[in-house]
């Protein structure tokens, strides 16, 4: 069992939730899009969101700034995270524009200010679990998405949901986080998305 919440752990790593939201989107949506731009869009997602931070990450670790790729240590973040916040900022600025994907848009804007937040808790010496941000953004996108089209997507927010827990038991379970860390990730990760639904609903 445990080793199935460590790969629960990395299947589901922050990481990779962009591509899944992206996908997620490009799946249940009826608005077409062209091959050439659900290509272009998720590539550019894939190299801002994974390859491009695993590659910091690498070089980090050559320096001994780091020693994990859950970054365990409070002091490691900084960077990673600051990085992050740069790198989604090109992206919402760059390539997923407001007029073309509204949705993803918002999405990213979200997972930006979450980011941001996760970075400032760093600087007063609090830990906020990345992964229940990353788990929490993606549900609320989920059941925005649902409200926004109106369309029954039942299953799939019941799957997301219990991914949350399923989740945060992952990370009590190798000793990531406390319980005020998972549910200030989760907050971090609710609040900002709930927020901007205002405008995109």
């Amino acid at each position: 069992m445990k080793r199935l919440l460590s790969i629960i752990s990395y299947v589901f790593h922050p990481m990779f939730i962009s591509v899944y939201a992206v996908l997620l989107y490009f799946f249940l949506t009826e608005r077409y899009h062209p091959y050439q731009e659900v290509f272009l869009v998720t590539i550019q997602v894939i190299i801002l969101t994974i390859l491009i931070p695993i590659s910091i990450f690498y070089f980090l670790m050559t320096l001994g700034r780091a020693n994990s790729f859950m970054l365990s240590e409070i002091s490691q973040r900084k960077i990673p995270l600051a990085v992050n916040v740069l790198l989604l900022y090109i992206l919402i600025r760059e390539s997923i524009r407001i007029e073309l994907i509204p949705e993803l848009y918002y999405f990213f804007f979200g997972a930006l200010v979450s980011t941001v937040l996760a970075l400032l808790f760093v600087f007063i010496n609090l830990k906020a679990s990345i992964h229940m941000i990353a788990i929490s953004s993606i549900t609320v996108f989920a059941i925005g998405f649902s409200l926004h089209t109106q369309t029954n997507h039942i299953y799939l927010i019941a799957f997301l949901l219990l991914l949350n827990g399923i989740v945060a038991t992952s990370r009590l379970s190798m000793k990531a986080h406390d319980t005020k860390e998972l549910i200030v990730g989760f907050l971090s990760g609710v609040i900002p998305q709930m927020g901007l639904l205002y405008f995109w609903l």
